[in-house]
This record gives structure tokens, sequence and C-alpha cells, in this order.
């Protein structure tokens, strides 16, 4: 299904073996991306949870912030968490550039520290279909101020918490800690699409 595939996955920090192991689940090739010559060749990267200022550091410590600014604007990206902030317009916190790949504003750890930590089980729209999605909300973000061009695919409590821009997805909830690939299989399918020029009608039907 997405044996053409070539995923990286940020790795200096965070959850990024779990994105990992469900990108393998769906046979798609992957990389851990480290340097910036790590991102030749790859059709896509996720962006994993972990601590947004760490990495935010260590992706200026190795010298990475240009060429990932060009491969943001060029490629499908996917923020967890963390990721979510990297790439967000705008954040509540001086210590964090962010790369501003989606019109929306985050507020860091808005739900408190780690002790506040929560599961929930979220309503989503991937693409023609209303899915369940399993969430950890981990020391999670909260998104406001989405622009005119983003696309609110889930809510809880009244916060968007997966939203969509063009080739970009951002969540502030961890799938990747659970059993089922489903919002790996939407993002892959988007990566498809945006480097293939076609859809696999079947990368939904788990979810249907």
């Amino acid at each position: 299904m997405f044996t053409a595939l070539h995923i990286g996955v940020l790795a200096l920090q965070g959850d990024f073996e779990r994105h990992l192991h469900h990108v393998h689940l769906l046979h798609a090739a992957t990389r851990e991306v480290r340097r910036g010559a790590d991102l030749d060749g790859l059709d896509a990267l996720i962006i994993p949870g972990g601590e947004s200022t760490t990495i935010h550091k260590l992706i200026d410590r190795f010298a990475m912030r240009d060429i990932l600014t060009g491969f943001l604007k060029q490629h499908p990206v996917w923020g967890t968490c963390a990721g979510s902030i990297l790439l967000a317009r705008e954040v509540d916190d001086d210590r964090i550039t962010p790369f501003g790949i989606i019109d929306v504003a985050v507020s860091r750890n808005a739900y408190g520290r780690q002790v506040h930590s929560f599961f929930a089980s979220v309503n989503a729209r991937l693409g023609k279909n209303q899915v369940i999605l399993p969430a950890s909300f981990i020391r999670a973000p909260i998104v406001s101020d989405p622009g005119p061009d983003v696309c609110v695919l889930a809510e809880y409590e009244g916060h968007p918490v997966l939203l969509e821009q063009r080739d970009c997805l951002i969540s502030t909830f961890h799938t990747e800690l659970h059993d089922d690939p489903m919002l790996t299989r939407y993002f892959l399918e988007k990566v498809l699409v945006a480097t293939h020029g076609r859809s696999d009608s079947s990368a939904y039907r788990s979810a249907s």
C-alpha cells in the first residue's frame, strides 16, 4: 500500500521510536533524521512529541534550521504534541521560534504538568470517515486562532486537537503510543497523494 514512500522521523529527542514502529506496520520505509543530510530523498517528515524547547535547541545546535525550513515548505509533515508547537505560526514561549507551517497559535503545557496527563477517546473526521481515535494528552498544548485555510478534524472539550492545512497535519495528543495506526495511515495517505498524485482507496478501510 505505502511501500513506495520514504518517511523520516525527527529523532533528536522524544517518542520517535513509536512513530517509526507505526510507519513500519504500514510497510513504508523509514529513516531516523538527526542531521540535515538525513532529509535527502524523503517524501515526508514526522516531528514527534517530546520537550519542544529541547528539540528546538537541538535543531539549532546541529545547524538544521535552514534545511528543515526548506524541507517543510515543500513536503508533507505531521507534528505530534511538541511537533505541533514547532510547526505553529505563534507560540506563547519566546524560547521557541516556530517554523510557521500551519496557521495556528499554540500554548505550551496548557493542561498542566506531567501528573495532569490523561487519556481520552477523540471523535475525528479522517477523509470521508468519522472515527474514534485513542488519544493520550501528555503535557499537551492547546491550539487557538486557526487561520481560514486550517481545517479542524477533531476537537476535545471545545479545543481543536487535530488540524491540517494543505500537507501539514498536527495533533496535540499522541496516538502512536497505542496499537492502532489509524492516524499514521491517514498521514501516509496524504503523503501518497502529495508525492504520487493518487489516493489508495483501501487506506481507511479499517476505520470505516
